[in-house]
């Protein structure tokens, strides 16, 4: 098999790990003032020891996985930046400001679950649980939004420099905030909140599992509509056979994953949603491909051709994903296999310095 088709491939997989496994993280980040309860600001100097409790529960279904969650999303932007340079470069570049955006948000969302715990006045944690919930919602949509603009296609203009011919970004912020790219920001944010609902039905026992499983089964409606919205209007511009075809399945896992949720599967419904985000993945890049970033009306493409490294490049790049790649998705397995169970607030010890 050709390398550049290979890491083409190797990106779909790496993009697909990112959403489905970061997705429910954010999730549960969106959720935490709605299943931890007390709201935005702090009423009083001392912690509610009923609302802390419910909140760390909700955080520590995360806690042994988020860091990890994110080492996907690393990968990804380095292996586009070792194997196709051109598409790294036209993408950062292109998409400077909502990039920044991204790594800051999840600079603060990260600080956040690091830092919450290391005090206990409220003013001190409701900050911190407020630059969780922040970014959560911020990021989910921002890269969204990106995505959907690769595919939807971006504003380009090719240039000659000496024999060489190269295609680069040719427009400013605002053209990147067409309404596909917003409705694919949108998407992604519901996708995540129904996503991170199943997983906390899943993780957890007692009241917020069965306020999770009913606030799943009120956004999981939503996220289908928006998410046969967003297919349909990609589909009609860039879609072939195969990406309809995966369209529809993805579709159908989340309609599936909407009945799981209704009959108490909690299982099946996260699966339902892992697939529809990861099988969205893959229908974007089927309609992506020969390209890595299609131009936007008369704009030349970018193809992949253009945007690869030399043969000697991904070469030495596939044998290091061949070592590299095992040890990532085995210590993936392990992790998630090893924190399996279900948590409660009984689990969680009192809180200093709290009242009722």
């Amino acid at each position: 098999m050709d390398l550049i088709l290979i890491w083409f491939v190797l990106l779909a997989v790496l993009w697909t790990g990112y959403l489905v496994l970061e997705g429910f993280d954010f999730g549960v980040g969106m959720l935490l003032p709605v299943l931890g309860g007390g709201g935005f600001k702090a009423r009083t100097p001392h912690l509610n020891q009923r609302v802390e409790t419910r909140r760390r529960t909700l955080l520590t279904t995360i806690g042994p996985h988020w860091d990890g969650n994110e080492v996907w999303l690393i990968t990804a932007v380095g292996a586009t930046f070792a194997a196709f340079p051109h598409w790294y470069a036209t993408m950062l570049s292109g998409m400077y400001l909502p990039l920044l955006l991204l790594l800051v948000v999840l600079i603060l969302r990260n600080m956040g679950l690091e830092y919450r715990h290391k005090r206990t006045d409220t003013t001190w944690v409701r900050r911190w649980d407020l630059t969780i919930i922040a970014g959560s919602v911020l990021a989910p949509f921002v890269v969204g939004v990106v995505l959907t603009n690769l595919v939807h296609g971006l504003p380009m203009t090719e240039h000659l420099a000496g024999t060489t011919k190269y295609t680069e970004f040719d427009g400013s912020v605002l053209s990147l905030l067409t309404p596909v790219a917003l409705l694919g920001g949108l998407t992604l944010t519901v996708l995540c909140l129904t996503h991170g609902a199943h997983f906390i039905a899943l993780k957890t026992a007692g009241p917020l599992r069965s306020e999770a499983s009913a606030l799943g089964q009120r956004v999981g409606p939503v996220a289908a509509i928006l998410t046969v919205t967003l297919l349909v209007a990609l589909g009609i511009s860039r879609g072939m056979a195969a990406s309809w075809v995966v369209s529809g399945v993805a579709v159908v896992a989340l309609l599936a994953a909407i009945a799981a949720n209704a009959r108490g599967a909690e299982g099946w419904a996260f699966t339902g949603t892992s697939a529809t985000i990861g099988l969205t993945v893959v229908s974007y890049f089927l309609m992506l491909f020969p390209n890595a970033i299609n131009g936007r009306g008369a704009s030349p493409d970018l193809t992949l051709q253009a945007a690869a490294s030399s043969p000697l490049t991904l070469t030495i790049m596939t044998w290091a994903g061949v070592v590299f790649t095992p040890i990532m998705l085995g210590y993936t397995v392990w992790s998630y296999w090893t924190f399996r169970r279900r948590l409660s607030v009984d689990h969680m010890p009192a809180v200093s310095e709290s009242h009722p």
